[in-house]
């Protein structure tokens, strides 16, 4: 449509529109994903203000609402904008926020929803930036006092990618919980000062092409086409923390041959205080996958690592700085890959000095069958596979509750989620009981890692108190962000994870 444009023609407009004549001009912004009632008299109050109404949207990259959002992709959504005769011009944003827009177009009128009225509820922190903006460029910001409606709720409601059982679970959480109660407890991880203990591994995605059978022998063949490397293992649980806490700490194993020390702190978060134990005997862990590129299917595994018990010298080491570091910190997480990275003299000092102690110890190829969760004799919350669980109490089949209680009882464990993939989690406490919580991701590329993001976001709520439904419901937001992208490409991000809970619980 002609009234659609590029967001630096629009400027260009707007400059020689001003340069003709005096007009007011007034300014919108937003994701206007699915259109209702309620935008449009919110728009057509804001043209009412001034001479001329431009409107931004969101660009769908940049649409924090969680997976299946938005709905429609910025062309449709300004399209529909577009049509409405109040509205003169549109066009799509080309960064976050609306703070760079409104410091290029120089509104004199910036209009938002009631909603908005209370800065401190404006959970994105952004609406103070935007209106500084504003007034920079010589404007001022207005509130419009129509009826309130939400996108994201009509969406849920009518358009939801999540399953029927979902939205009733959700429904039944929102008569518990608000989505302020879980905001508190997602915000209130920054005051938390969390140390991460585990062993550091790269993930590498060799990518290939298949291109047929070896004439000689029943192989298959592949070319190879790209290589990726990432922060995998404790380097990506570090990652996640750091976008929630505002100290975190890292004591984690490196080999000295091959330690690849390099890459680790390039794509570590800057944030984080790193300590490491050089394994005097091995290199860096490195699992290697083989990838079809074009179906994204794995095709084998090798791991580059030595997995035997650390030397008396390392491991003298890694309980020194253990020592040191335990006292200083209000949370430890300890995932405990199984690769011989924490002894049994570790481990109980992690047990014993720890205030307070998250344990995942993660059944792998290297290690299935030798490493379970009864390593450690004390955890406050714990986190593992229904198929850990069930090799933990030996049990494949039988009712996992009665295994969970069980379990727990072994461990002294107060608190304790049990991760199922597509269904979700399991959630047990003593006092109160069990919550099966559903997962709430609706697009799955790659699973790897899936397991730390839940853990690093479901222990940091446990650590302050949050019921399990909580912890459990931000943990799995978390997985559907984790499992959203290649490997640990990006961390867990706060705002996204904020966007989202609000988004299913509107």
């Amino acid at each position: 449509m002609s009234n659609v444009l590029p967001l630096q023609q629009l400027a260009q407009v707007l400059a020689d529109r001003r340069a003709q004549q005096s007009l007011k001009i007034v300014h919108c912004h937003g994701v206007f994903d699915l259109l209702h009632i309620g935008h449009i008299r919110h728009l057509e109050r804001a043209r009412q203000l001034g001479d001329l109404l431009v409107v931004t949207l969101t660009p769908d990259h940049f649409v924090n609402k969680g997976p299946g959002r938005p709905a429609f992709p910025a062309d449709m959504r300004a399209e529909a904008l577009a049509a409405l005769a109040f509205v003169d011009y549109v066009a799509i944003n080309e960064w976050p926020t609306a703070v760079e827009t409104l410091e290029l177009l120089a509104p004199d009128l910036y209009v938002k929803g009631s909603e908005y009225r209370q800065e401190a509820l404006d959970v994105t922190g952004k609406i103070g930036d935007e209106i500084a903006a504003v007034r920079r460029g010589g404007g001022d910001i207005a509130f419009t006092d129509e009826v309130v409606f939400s996108s994201s709720h009509l969406i849920q409601k009518h358009l939801s990618p999540l399953p029927p059982e979902v939205r009733e679970y959700l429904d039944a959480f929102r008569e518990q919980h608000s989505f302020q109660e879980v905001h508190q407890y997602i915000q209130g991880a920054q005051k938390l000062k969390v140390l991460v203990v585990g062993e550091a591994i790269i993930d590498e995605y060799q990518y290939c092409e298949a291109i047929g059978k070896s004439s000689k022998e029943p192989t298959l063949v592949a070319r190879r086409t790209q290589l990726e490397r990432f922060a995998g293992g404790v380097l990506a649980v570090a990652n996640h923390l750091a976008e929630f806490s505002n100290s975190v700490s890292l004591l984690t194993m490196l080999g000295k041959t091959n330690s690849m020390q390099d890459f680790v702190e390039e794509n570590l978060h800057p944030s984080v205080d790193a300590h490491y134990v050089y394994r005097q005997d091995g290199p860096t862990i490195v699992k290697r996958r083989y990838v079809e590129r074009y179906f994204f299917q794995k095709l084998f595994e090798m791991y580059d690592l030595n997995d035997v018990e650390l030397s008396d010298e390392d491991n003298r080491d890694l309980c020194l700085k253990l020592e040191k570091l335990l006292p200083e910190h209000d949370l430890v997480i300890v995932v405990d890959y199984g690769h011989g990275f924490l002894s049994k003299e570790s481990i109980q000092i992690l047990c014993e000095k720890s205030k307070f102690l998250a344990v995942n110890a993660q059944c792998n190829a290297g290690n299935q069958g030798y490493h379970t969760i009864s390593h450690y004799a004390r955890a406050d919350f714990v986190a593992t596979t229904e198929k850990e669980m069930r090799l933990e109490a030996r049990r494949r089949g039988g009712d996992l509750r009665e295994i969970v209680k069980e379990v727990a009882t072994r461990l002294k464990c107060g608190k304790l989620c049990v991760t199922r993939g597509s269904n979700g989690c399991l959630t047990y406490d003593p006092d109160q009981g069990f919550v099966e919580v559903p997962a709430v991701a609706d697009r799955v590329v790659d699973r790897v890692g899936a397991g730390d993001a839940f853990l690093s976001v479901a222990a940091c709520c446990v650590a302050q108190g949050a019921p399990l439904a909580i912890a459990g419901l931000a943990g799995n937001a978390a997985g559907a962000q984790a499992v959203a992208t290649v490997c640990n490409q990006e961390p867990v991000r706060k705002m996204a994870l904020i966007r989202h809970l609000q988004t299913l619980l509107k």
